[in-house]
């Protein structure tokens, strides 16, 4: 046997021991739902009056200073004008792709939300996002995965985290699986045939070979389109080739592995309903930007990223919600720097061919001197849990009694948040 043989035989031995378990590891023994949630988790505070500025408010201007985005002309806020309080807000220009999901009434647009936490803690504040409790460290389980407990039927590894640490937002008692896009070097003949060997040897170890290899091939696919991506990318809305540096172009490239990889999971029949991921980056302090900058870039990588998991997720796609959410939001006020600071009240978004959108959900509490929190930021009206729990309840069908008692402890406040869904 020549040495090419040999190793793409072993190759194929190893990787077809990895697809049999592929198909067992997620197998839903009774399916919960044909429904499909994603959550992304924005850390680092979302600047959510530069994601969403309220250009109708007419204190907004003022506050924003430099980094205020225009209501016409040149580099301005793309409107939101259909339902709701449309007429107040504009969508920042670099979200294009979620600007035509609006129009298309797939996204709803949440303003002046926040969880029960009301410090400026990146840690804690995520801590509380993540955990679905009422303060920092009060539970080691996050919501999303007692969700999953709850679900209807019975169903093993319902949920899957994409990226190099499970967040607490997944972890507790359900089983999930997960995937990290890290690569290591191709594998020489005989290191691949001691490595067969070794694990062979040990159930424990060939157990977890075949399960990074079986998560590996579900996302190989998106794997392979992202070294694509590595390339300058097309934009998916306006077909303009990007012109800026490597680093830009890998970043956003990364965004495109993710949603690939989370669509490969997500749309198989016997695979998880429920994936998470998180990007970082978001804690701009200093030369924020306005129309362009720093922040523009990164919400041009968020969207593109979003675009493509709704491309990626194909048919899938209408049974599926998107929640994008940050841990608080910034400074209502520009700060020396150009920037912004840490602050309270954020902005989200709902997204997916499930979602009953085409408005913005918000009690706008304006942006006047006297309705600000505490002299300095947008104050949150309400509460991001109940948001969380309508989606949980009419979506993914968690039982009202395990949303109160289980997944959101100590939440009777934030009532369950109607009409998110498509009728």
């Amino acid at each position: 046997m020549s040495t090419l043989s040999r190793r793409s035989f072993l190759e194929a031995s190893v990787f077809a021991g990895a697809s049999t378990l592929v198909a067992a590891r997620f197998a839903l023994a009774n399916a919960p739902t044909e429904s499909r949630f994603v959550f992304v988790l924005l850390r680092g505070a979302l600047d959510g009056l530069s994601a969403v500025p309220p250009v109708g408010d007419p204190d907004y201007a003022g506050l924003r200073g430099q980094i205020a985005l225009a209501k016409t002309g040149e580099g301005s806020a793309l409107p939101l004008s259909s339902a709701g309080n449309g007429s107040l807000f504009g969508l920042h220009p670099s979200l294009t792709f979620l600007h035509a999901s609006y129009q298309a009434k797939e996204l709803a647009v949440l303003h002046a939300i926040a969880t029960p936490y009301r410090e400026r803690s990146h840690f804690d504040a995520q801590n509380v996002l993540e955990s679905g409790v009422m303060r920092p460290h009060g539970s080691t389980s996050g919501w999303i995965n007692r969700a999953l407990v709850s679900l209807p039927g019975t169903a093993r590894e319902a949920g899957v985290a994409l990226g190099a640490n499970v967040p607490l937002a997944m972890r507790g008692p359900a089983e999930v699986a997960s995937w990290s896009p890290t690569k290591l070097a191709a594998l020489d003949e005989a290191t691949l045939q001691r490595v067969t060997d070794l694990y062979a040897r040990d159930p424990l170890l060939s157990q977890r070979l075949a399960d990074a290899l079986a998560s590996d091939a579900i996302a190989s696919e998106a794997q392979t389109a992202a070294n694509a991506d590595a390339e300058p990318a097309m934009d998916m809305k306006a077909g303009v080739v990007e012109s800026e540096e490597k680093a830009k172009r890998n970043y956003n490239a990364r965004y495109a592995e993710t949603a690939r990889a989370a669509a490969g999971f997500l749309k198989r029949d016997d695979g998880p309903r429920v994936a998470m991921f998180d990007t970082t980056g978001w804690d701009t302090h200093a030369n924020e930007g306005g129309a362009q900058g720093q922040l523009a870039l990164r919400l041009r990588a968020l969207d593109a990223g979003l675009a493509t998991l709704k491309e990626s997720l194909g048919p899938v796609w209408r049974n599926t919600v998107v929640l994008v959410a940050t841990e608080f939001g910034r400074t209502a006020a520009i700060n020396g720097t150009r920037g912004t600071d840490h602050g309270t009240g954020a902005a989200a978004f709902l997204l997916g061919g499930a979602v009953a959108g085409g408005r913005v959900i918000a009690d706008w509490p304006g942006l006047s001197r006297s309705n600000l929190h505490e002299d300095r930021d947008l104050r949150p009206t309400r509460d991001l849990r109940a948001v969380m729990k309508g989606v949980l309840r009419d979506h993914l069908h968690v039982a009202p009694g395990a949303l109160e008692e289980k997944v959101f402890p100590d939440s009777a406040a934030a009532k369950s948040l109607d009409g998110l869904l498509r009728a």
